[in-house]
């Protein structure tokens, strides 16, 4: 039986989906299952490690009953994820300690002040790429380690296994037989060292946590190992792993230094490859690793984070009641022609790049007595574009490349107010592909590789095609004045949480 299937599990931060890819990466099949999150205090972002390992059974299961494939028909199985994610759970019965504590979780920024305070900031940046924030892995691991009773006695004893979340979905996949990582999350963690492509034993010791507990890193597209057979019916090997955003970069063709895309989900995320140099940021960006072929070149990305980009059309649907969908959000954006002076500083879980701020929290600016749930809508999607208009300004000047487009992938690329809107803003073309499920499909496209479907990445650039350029329409001096006006918001937002 011929092999002809790429099967790609994308467990993102609030639902988890399984693609069916044939070797031209055309989607054949898409299930997707959203599963609860959990705020247990203010600043607290919890998922239960189960619901992220069910509900990716489930729709990997799902998306071969509906596409009718067997599972003796799949070639590779790729993974991409939601990073920074820490999972602990206990080697002998395979059972989590905790709930995750998801990337946006501010739990730990605190000790994260700490650090920055004892002078480690620099050491980590130069170390890891990254700073000290409670978006990363390490305090996360060590928070639990400390306040799950007999944690620590249990890791140190080598009992406990800790991962992101490609870890935890391999150890299931596996039957436990795998405990293992790829670069790209490795570095996401603030323990991997970048330039060595190692667990770095200084920041293992500067945040208490045992090696043993460590899984095994690798090149993205490699084997990592195969499948139970009671999961699918047979063993299916797992060859590609990438943390989602380094995913989307590597599905989106982006081989070259200076190729940028911005993956619209939960959060907004700009990368950029630096190709063979790990470019240090002078201005709130992190050095990365980006994804590549085991046996090829390491490759580096420069990436900007907004925390809050699709997460903010979620919480007008969810916790204000404002849409009852987001598509709905794009009718009403369009239904009121500016957002009358409005600007929404979606800063729930704090401030990403530039400003790096851990406790600055959601501010509404400019409401007036004639302000609507249309003017609030179309805020929160111009927030979206501001806040990543914030990060491309600064990648250009860190960089140098020159950037004379965006591409764009992710869920909310599908609107298209908010697609013309961000080519305005920056004043720039925004190319959406005709796949944007761009995660996904890098991941399947490392699988590909590594189990030898393509010969080399020249057939992903061929198989790369566009849908639609947005034009700027917006004039330079309207762009820009709005922008003014988006920045002078940020910054009063800020200055109000630092009140006493």
């Amino acid at each position: 039986m011929k092999k002809k299937w790429i099967l790609a599990l994308d467990q993102g931060t609030t639902s988890s989906r399984a693609i069916l890819f044939d070797t031209s990466g055309i989607a054949r099949a898409n299930v997707a299952e959203e599963f609860t999150q959990y705020f247990p205090q203010p600043g607290w972002v919890e998922h239960d490690p189960w619901d992220i390992w069910n509900t990716t059974k489930n729709c990997m299961q799902e998306v071969l009953k509906q596409a009718g494939i067997k599972p003796e028909e799949i070639a590779a199985i790729g993974i991409t994820n939601q990073r920074e994610t820490a999972l602990v759970w206990d080697r002998r019965t395979g059972k989590p300690v905790y709930n995750a504590i998801v990337w946006q979780c501010r739990r730990t920024a605190d000790a994260c002040v700490r650090l920055r305070e004892e002078g480690w900031n620099e050491i980590l940046r130069r170390k890891t790429g990254l700073m000290a924030d409670a978006y990363f892995t390490a305090t996360k691991v060590a928070w639990i380690l400390d306040n799950v009773p007999g944690a620590r006695r249990r890791a140190e004893q080598g009992y406990l296994m800790m991962g992101t979340v490609d870890s935890w979905l391999m150890y299931n996949l596996t039957g436990g037989k795998v405990h293992a990582t790829d670069f790209t999350n490795a570095s996401r963690t603030q323990l991997f060292n970048i330039h060595t492509q190692e667990w770095d034993p200084t920041l293992l010791k500067l945040f208490r946590i045992p090696d043993t507990m460590l899984p095994k890193a690798q090149p993205s597209g490699s084997f990592f190992g195969m499948t139970d057979p009671e999961i699918l019916g047979c063993e299916v090997p797992i060859h590609g792993v990438a943390g989602d955003q380094q995913a989307a970069l590597f599905g989106q063709a982006c081989f070259k230094a200076g190729n940028v895309k911005n993956t619209y989900g939960t959060g907004c995320f700009l990368l950029m490859n630096t190709g063979a140099r790990a470019v240090q940021s002078r201005n709130g960006l992190l050095t990365t690793l980006a994804a590549t072929v085991e046996g090829t070149p390491v490759q580096y990305a420069l990436e900007g984070s907004v925390f809050t980009g699709g997460a903010s059309i979620q919480w007008l649907r969810d916790q204000l009641g404002l849409i009852s969908s987001a598509s709905q959000s794009e009718e009403l954006a369009l239904s009121v022609p500016d957002t009358g002076g409005v600007y929404l500083v979606p800063a729930f879980t704090g401030l990403g790049t530039p400003w790096w701020d851990m406790f600055a929290r959601g501010t509404l600016f400019g409401m007036t007595r004639g302000t609507s749930r249309a003017h609030l809508v179309r805020a929160a999607l111009e927030s979206i574009a501001f806040q990543s208009r914030d990060v491309l300004d600064v990648m250009i000047k860190d960089a140098g490349y020159p950037v004379t487009s965006l591409k764009v992938d992710g869920g909310a690329s599908a609107n298209a107010f908010l697609m013309q809107f961000q080519a305005d803003i920056i004043q720039r073309p925004v190319e959406r592909p005709a796949e944007v499920q761009t995660t996904a499909l890098g991941a399947a496209y490392l699988a590909a590789l590594s189990a030898g479907l393509f010969k080399d990445q020249n057939d992903i650039v061929e198989n790369w095609t566009l849908e639609r350029t947005f034009q700027p329409q917006m004039t330079r001096e309207e762009s820009q004045n709005r922008y003014e006006g988006w920045q002078h918001a940020v910054r009063q937002a800020i200055a109000y949480t630092k009140k006493d």
